[in-house]
């Protein structure tokens, strides 16, 4: 999984890359790698998997991995050019969802590019500049559809559903706000709509907005309020903590967001949100050699699952072993599972289960 993190010069977004990046590096369970300057691998927690690590005493521990891009800072124009707009678009093109950046603190030694503090007009001008350049490259397709449809009236429906989408660009509206069935959203996305990609705006808040309560802040409520229109997530953050707490040991990092009122640090929570929002989840393989998570979409059948691993475990799959998570914690081993007949032999139609802990059978 590849996000993109995105935002206006000088709202956090920086601050919170270099916090989630070096999170990873200061983990000695979550590894972390850069491959380029504003790329960075972290590991996602799993709790389970830690787990099962104490239960196997494994040679290698595994977790999933996210990849993130802190995406050059945007500037109005990028659309055209201005500023890095060229690298800024095709950078988020190359990736799965955005985590947008929305400046909702006050500081007066920090300037705002914009003047002042208003995280509606911020989303407005980045969401402007995506749909410019959304806009050249729907043009193109339903130019294209157009004349596949002089042969094939079938191609109908599609050019019904571009020009949908344009009247919601034309709008100054994300595509990801149009309503569509699942057979449309297919189409969409072969499109390669920036505005389609589904975003999660990260509200930077202060330290001082956590302890004063979320309920009543004007500022995250008009990102909430533009994110129920536009089908996006939101997750309220705060940088500059968690700069603060990316090197701590786990005890110490406890406490300090105890202090805080959260039980969870911003990079686990943005994490789950990500998974959430992409409709994603894992399952376990446990073993004296590795423990490992493996990343797949909700609703993946076991033979689909196997194919993760490699792709002779799809072509000659027989049947796989699967015991849930909490099972086998409870039972205290797989033996013991096993004698409870707890371990479950499952065939081709299974629909694999957050947690599953799995033995895939094949034979090729």
């Amino acid at each position: 999984m590849k996000l993109g993190i995105v935002g206006l010069p000088n709202v956090g977004k920086s601050t919170l890359f270099n916090a989630i990046t070096n999170a990873g590096a200061q983990s000695a369970n979550y590894p972390f790698c850069t491959i380029e300057p504003n790329v960075g691998m972290v590991a996602v927690p799993d709790k389970r998997l830690d787990k099962l690590a104490e239960m196997y005493e494994p040679e290698k521990y595994t977790p999933a991995t996210i990849e993130f891009v802190d995406i050059a800072g945007l500037v109005k124009g990028a659309s055209k050019g201005e500023g890095l707009g060229n690298k800024f678009l095709a950078n988020i093109r190359e990736v799965d969802a955005i985590v947008h950046v929305v400046r909702c603190f006050d500081n007066d030694d920090i300037i705002h590019v914009e003047g002042s503090i208003d995280p509606a007009r911020d989303i407005e001008v980045i969401d402007l500049e995506l749909i410019l350049s959304d806009m050249e490259v729907l043009e193109r397709r339903i130019d294209k559809t157009k004349k596949l449809l002089k042969g094939d009236k079938s191609y109908q429906a599609e050019l019904d559903l571009l020009e949908r989408v344009r009247e919601t660009l034309d709008a100054g509206k994300p595509a990801r706000s149009v309503p569509c069935s699942e057979e449309e959203a297919a189409i969409l996305s072969t499109v390669n709509l920036l505005t389609f990609k589904p975003v999660i705006f990260a509200a930077n808040l202060s330290e001082s907005d956590f302890a004063a309560g979320l309920e009543n802040n004007a500022r995250l409520a008009a990102v909430k309020k533009i994110a129920a229109e536009q089908h996006a997530a939101v997750l309220p953050i705060c940088a500059e903590t968690e700069a603060e707490i990316a090197g701590m040991d786990p005890e110490e990092k406890s406490l300090f967001l105890a202090d805080m009122g959260l039980t969870e640090s911003g990079l686990d929570r943005l994490i789950a949100a990500c998974y959430d929002l992409l409709g994603l989840m894992s399952y376990l393989t446990a073993g004296k050699p590795e423990v490992r998570a493996w990343t797949i979409q909700k609703g993946t059948r076991a033979p689909q699952a196997a194919g993760k691993i490699h792709s002779d475990f799809e072509r000659g799959f027989i049947r796989a072993e699967v015991i849930s998570f909490d099972d086998l914690m409870a039972c205290g081993s797989m033996a013991a599972a096993r004698e409870k007949g707890l371990v479950r032999s499952e065939g081709k139609e299974y629909v694999m289960q957050d947690g599953d802990i799995v033995h895939f059978r094949f034979n090729v």
